[in-house]
């Protein structure tokens, strides 16, 4: 049986339910059954994600924290060094936008707002590195997922392979060293669970509420069959012998 560790980073009044949902759009994206797939949320600072050494893989949800916040509190602080843990530990990890800006800040790269995106439908281009890395095997070229975000990678880090670009985003999915990859794009989501992230996250400025209906409307219109296969991939290669990429 295949064993995994998601780890949510989910804070204040409404962490627990959506830290729920999020497991839900895990669960869905990656076909796993509830027993093979555990759930922690470093909702404070008194929580880890504990011994992982037992984990075929790691996945790491999103988070409404910023890289270019003007002032780290100890929980971000906490949540930083539970990431630096997680990605050291040598087994494979796949995290999902706020890692991604982590990952680069980390490395040395710039996280700033030039390429921030809106809650909604973004466009993702595998690049030449794309084409081979093992998460992408039949993927397609070209396809779209969900997204929304106020920062992202202006410039990568050392270390780090470019594996997707796109119109809105030029670092759309990388890859840090062999095992450790980011998307800037919710590989996790569909349309149902982007909905869900945007009641949650209401007045946090993913969008602008004047668009909100315009933007729930559009949302079952998006194909995020391949963005979620992704993570289904990330399953499949965590159960294979040990790779080199």
């Amino acid at each position: 049986m295949s064993n995994f560790l998601l780890v949510s980073l989910r804070s204040g009044e409404l962490a627990d339910q959506i830290a729920a949902a999020e497991l839900r759009d895990f669960l869905r994206a990656t076909r796993l059954d509830p027993e093979e797939l555990t759930h922690v949320n470093i909702s404070d600072v008194d929580i880890s994600a504990g011994d992982l050494g037992e984990y075929d893989g790691v996945m790491v949800g999103g988070s409404s924290l910023n890289i270019t916040n003007r002032h780290w509190d100890e929980w971000q602080l906490h949540v930083h060094a539970e990431l630096a843990r997680i990605c050291a530990v040598g087994v494979p990890v796949f995290l999902v936008c706020y890692g991604a800006s982590w990952l680069t800040h980390i490395n040395g790269g710039q996280i700033g707002p030039t390429y921030a995106e809106g809650s909604g439908r973004t466009v993702i281009e595998l690049t030449e590195e794309g084409h081979r890395d093992p998460l992408c095997v039949d993927m397609p070229e070209m396809f779209t997922s969900l997204t929304g975000h106020t920062e992202s990678v202006e410039k990568p880090g050392k270390g780090i392979t470019v594996l997707a670009t796109g119109p809105s985003c030029p670092v759309q999915f990388f890859r840090s060293g062999e095992q450790v990859w980011a998307t800037q794009f919710h590989a996790d989501m569909d349309a149902e669970a982007m909905k869900d992230r945007m009641d949650f996250y209401y007045d946090y400025g993913y969008f602008s509420p004047d668009d909100y209906h315009a933007i729930v409307a559009s949302l079952p219109s998006v194909d995020t069959v391949w963005s979620n296969r992704l993570l289904k991939n990330f399953v499949d290669y965590c159960g294979q012998p040990l790779q080199t990429v």
